[in-house]
C-alpha cells in the first residue's frame, strides 16, 4: 500500500556544527563582563554570536537556528518574553516581508520574463550589447524584488544559458565563446543593482535597522538618491571590463534579438495581471520615493501595494503564505535585529565604539574611516554570507566609525552599500555567485582574480565618485 503523502525528509541536526556553535555560546557566556558593561549584554552577546555561528555552519536551516536563539535569550533570562519578540513587530522587517510577497506577483504573472526579453530585444545584437540587456533587466527589477538570488538565479540565469547554448557556449571547452561573460555580467550586475536599492537585497533594510538604532535614520529614497550616481556608473563600465578580462569569441548576436522576439511573440499581448503588477510597481516606486513628504513610511507603501495584488486578484491568499522564503525571512531577520538592537539598548555597542575609538583617537575620520572600510569589505573572504556579515559586523564598525568623527549617515551608507559589493571577492560569499559559479562556464581560479579586480573598481567608483557625489548632497 502506497502512502497518498509521503512524509517530508526534514533537514537532521548536524552534530559538528550544532557542538561549536553551543561551545562558542558557553566560551562566550562566562567570560567576565567589563567595567560598565551589564552581564545581561556579555550573555546577549554569547548568544548573539553563536547564533551567527549558527547561520554560518547551518547545523539546522537558518530559521530554525535563529528560533533557537530567541529561545535561549529567554530560557536563560537574558531577556523577557516581550523583549525576545519585539523583532517580530519591526516595520522594516515587515518592509522586506511584503517586498518578497509583491515579488512573487512578477514571477507569477510573467512579468519578469517579459521585462527580460524586451531589454534583450532592444540591445542585444552583439554580445556586450547582451550583457548590458542582462543589466537593465536586473536594475529594473531590483527595487520590487528583494531577494538577489530570484532575480539573479531565477530570472536572469536561465535566460542567460538558453543564450549561451544558441552560440554553442557549454560548460568547459566551448564556455568563453558567450557563457563566461554573460556569467560574471549577471554577476557583478546584480551585487550593484542590490546595493542601489533598500529593497533590493534582505539584508539591506537590516543594515538600515541597524543605523536607526544608533540614531541614524535611513530612507528608502535617500538610499536610492545616495547609489544612484556610483550605481549607474558601476553599471556602465561592468560589461566593458569585463569584455576585456573575459572576453567573449562571439561578438556579433544577430539571433539574440530574434530570440526574444519570438519568446515575447509566444507569451502574447501583455495580460490584465501584468498590467496590475506593473502599475503597481510604479505606485509603490511613487511612495517610496515621496511618502516621507505625505507622511506614508515605506511599509505602509508596501502594504498598500500588496493590497492592491490580493484585491485585484493578481495574488491570492495561499499565494501570500505559501511565500516560505518571506516568512523564514520574518524569523531569523526578527531575531538578528531584536538581538542587535538589545545589545545596543544593553551598552555593549556604545561601550565597544568608545573602546575601538580610543585607540584610534590619533587618526583623522577619513583614514580612519577608510582603513575600517576596507577591512569590512574584504573580511567577507570569511563570510558565505551577506546577512551574517551584516548582522555581526555592521553596527559595530558603524559605532566606530561615528566615534571617531565620521558623518553619521556617510559612514552608514558606505557601510551599507558595501555590504552588497564585498560578495564580489568570491564564490559563496551571497546567494547567486553558487549558482551561476555553479552553470560551470567559470573556473574558480578566473572567478577569484576577476573578483579581486572588480573589488578595486567599486572601491574606487563608490570611495571616488560616489564621495564626491555625497559631498553635493551634503553628506560630509
Amino acid at each position: 500500500m502506497v502512502e497518498e503523502n509521503p512524509p517530508r525528509s526534514w533537514p537532521r541536526l548536524k552534530p559538528v556544527p550544532a557542538l561549536v556553535t553551543v561551545a562558542t555560546a558557553v566560551v562566550l557566556w562566562f567570560i567576565p563582563p567589563p567595567s560598565g558593561v551589564d552581564p545581561k549584554a556579555l550573555h546577549l552577546l554569547a548568544i548573539f554570536v553563536a547564533t551567527i555561528i549558527g547561520i554560518i555552519s547551518r547545523p539546522l536551516p537558518i530559521g530554525a537556528v535563529a528560533l533557537t536563539g530567541i529561545t535561549a535569550t529567554v530560557a536563560t533570562g537574558t531577556l523577557t518574553i516581550n523583549q525576545a519578540l519585539s523583532g517580530f513587530s519591526n516595520r522594516v522587517i515587515w518592509l522586506i516581508v511584503i517586498a518578497f510577497l509583491i515579488a512573487r506577483a512578477f514571477i507569477k504573472t510573467g512579468l519578469s520574463r517579459r521585462i527580460a526579453y524586451r531589454f534583450v530585444a532592444a540591445l542585444g545584437s552583439k554580445s556586450l550589447g547582451l550583457g548590458y540587456g542582462l543589466l537593465a533587466t536586473d536594475l529594473f527589477l531590483a527595487p520590487a524584488i528583494p531577494s538577489n538570488t530570484a532575480r539573479a538565479g531565477g530570472i536572469i540565469y536561465p535566460i542567460l544559458v538558453s543564450l549561451a547554448k544558441v552560440y554553442g557556449s557549454e560548460p568547459g571547452s566551448t564556455a568563453r565563446r558567450m557563457g563566461t561573460f554573460l556569467s560574471l555580467t549577471a554577476f557583478h550586475g546584480t551585487l550593484v543593482t542590490s546595493a542601489m536599492f533598500l529593497t533590493a537585497m534582505a539584508a539591506n533594510p537590516l543594515a538600515a535597522q541597524l543605523a536607526g538604532d544608533l540614531g541614524v535614520e535611513i530612507t528608502w529614497a535617500s538610499w536610492a538618491l545616495a547609489a544612484s550616481v556610483p550605481g549607474i556608473a558601476t553599471l556602465a563600465v561592468i560589461p566593458i571590463i569585463l569584455y576585456r578580462l573575459a572576453r567573449p569569441e562571439v561578438t556579433e548576436t544577430p539571433e539574440a534579438p530574434q530570440i526574444a522576439r519570438r519568446e515575447l511573440a509566444a507569451m502574447g499581448p501583455m495580460q490584465r495581471s501584468e498590467l496590475i503588477t506593473l502599475g503597481t510597481f510604479f505606485l509603490l516606486l511613487a511612495l517610496w520615493i515621496f511618502g516621507k513628504n505625505l507622511g506614508l513610511h515605506s511599509t505602509s507603501a508596501a502594504l498598500i501595494g500588496l493590497t492592491i495584488l490580493l484585491l485585484t486578484g493578481v495574488l491570492h491568499w495561499n499565494d501570500v503564505i505559501g511565500e516560505s522564503e518571506a516568512w523564514n525571512t520574518l524569523v531569523w531577520f526578527s531575531a538578528l535585529v531584536m538581538m542587535a538592537g538589545l545589545l545596543n539598548e544593553l551598552g555593549f555597542i556604545p561601550w565597544l565604539s568608545q573602546t575601538v575609538g580610543g585607540w584610534m583617537s590619533g587618526w583623522s575620520w577619513i583614514a580612519g574611516f577608510l582603513g575600517l572600510c576596507l577591512f569590512y569589505f574584504y573580511s567577507h573572504y570569511f563570510f558565505a554570507s551577506s546577512t551574517a556579515h551584516v548582522s555581526s559586523m555592521y553596527a559595530a564598525f558603524l559605532g566606530i566609525s561615528i566615534a571617531i568623527g565620521t558623518p553619521p549617515l556617510l559612514a552608514a551608507l558606505t557601510l551599507g552599500f558595501f555590504s552588497n559589493l564585498y560578495a564580489s571577492t568570491t564564490h559563496y560569499g551571497t546567494g547567486p555567485a553558487p549558482i551561476l559559479f555553479g552553470g560551470g562556464y567559470v573556473d574558480l581560479r578566473e572567478w577569484w582574480t576577476i573578483g579581486a579586480l572588480m573589488s578595486l573598481v567599486y572601491i574606487a567608483i563608490w570611495v571616488g565618485l560616489g564621495g564626491l557625489w555625497w559631498k553635493i548632497l551634503g553628506y560630509w
